[in-house]
Parts: C-alpha cells; structure tokens; sequence
C-alpha cells in the first residue's frame, strides 16, 4: 500500500461501528412507542427503505403518524447516537495516522446524512484526518453509482488507480472497484457476503490491525 497517492473512506462500518445501531433502530423505535417489538424486526426491516419501514409499521402496528413524521423520529433517534455513543471502529485510527504521515490526503463519501457523520467525527476527533466530506445526497446517487467517488477524487486531485476506497459494503465497493479505483476492504459483523466483499476487493482487512 506504499504507492497510493489518495485514500476516500466510507463511514458507516468503516470509520465508525454503527451498523448495528441502524440494524437495531426498529427496535428502538417500536419501544420508544411502548411496542415490543418482534425478536426478529431487524431481519423482517434489513431489505427495507425508511419510508418501507415506516409504512410497514403503520400497517402493522396501526401507528397514526405519517409516514414523513415517523422517519423524522428514525433520524432524531439516530442522530442521538451519532452525537453521543457510536465508537469509531477498532484500530481505524492508526490507519488514518500512517497515511497522514505519509502524506496520503483522505476524503469521506458516505450515505448518511453530514449533519450526523459530522457530529460523530467532531466527537471522536476524527474529523482532523479528512479534507472534506461528501453525501451521497449531495452527490445526488447513491452507492450503486460511481458518482460520490468520482467527485472525493476530484477534490483530493489524485489518480483514480492510485486512489484507495475503502468499504465495508459489497454494493458499494463493487461500484468502486468496477469503476477503476483500488479498493480496501473492510470486515464488519454486519455485512451478510464478507467472501463476496474478499473476492472484491484488492486488499481486504479481517480488522484494521491488519494493515501494513
């Protein structure tokens, strides 16, 4: 990993170990509601947008609030997390100090809202590795399109085959890698196809104690 000039960062189950914490928000929500909920929701909820889970819960559980007003509860509850306890991933920082040492510049791309991300990394002090942050929002695709990266390497002005994605996400870093970047892939408990992300990825890191 000597010859990379750039590095873009996904957050979600790369920076941070919040995976969970979004698996678990129809949890959180149905008891914040005093709704047990099922031992299995995150399973029923994991294909689901927030307006599907939204709407299944109105349907299932006969909640009256619109569906607009229930996701605006989903990301108030998130955003607490985000501002309060999700931890950064395990050995993620001294990742992010070789490149900076190195004189890699490092960008993030991410999916979730930069009014969250922003909060966790200003928390975790994070923040000072990055040159900047971008949304897919902002970028206006998500994942499955190359767009986001596309517009992280043009701001960090490197080469794209000489500027390392790192994911945790199949779908994401198949976009990545499909597109001509070289791609880190991270493990996280909560990605169903860890071999498919294995087979995926140019280098790919059981924990982050494994980068050299």
């Amino acid at each position: 990993m000597t010859d990379i000039e750039g590095a873009i960062f996904d957050v979600d189950g790369t920076l941070l170990d919040s995976m969970g914490y979004w698996e678990h928000l129809g949890d959180e929500y149905l008891l914040s509601r005093q709704i047990q909920p099922p031992e299995n929701l995150a399973n029923l909820l994991a294909s689901m947008t927030l307006l599907e889970a939204a709407e299944y819960f109105k349907d299932r559980y006969g909640i009256r609030d619109e569906a607009e007003e229930m996701i605006k509860d989903f990301e108030k509850l998130m955003a607490g997390h985000y501002r309060e306890d999700i931890p950064e991933k395990e050995g993620v920082r001294k990742v992010l100090e070789d490149l900076r040492e190195r004189q890699i510049p490092m960008y993030i791309a991410t999916a979730t809202q930069r009014s969250m991300v922003e909060a966790a990394l200003k928390r975790t002090g994070l923040e000072a590795y990055f040159q900047g942050l971008i949304t897919c929002q902002e970028a206006g695709e998500s994942k499955r399109n190359p767009r986001i990266y596309q517009i992280a390497r043009e701001r960090l002005g490197t080469k794209k085959e000489k500027t390392a994605v790192f994911e945790d996400a199949v779908f994401a870093a198949q976009t990545a890698k499909k597109d001509g970047f070289f791609l880190v892939g991270i493990y996280d408990v909560w990605e169903p196809r860890p071999e498919l992300l294995k087979k995926t990825a140019d280098i790919y890191l059981r924990t982050w104690s494994e980068w050299k």
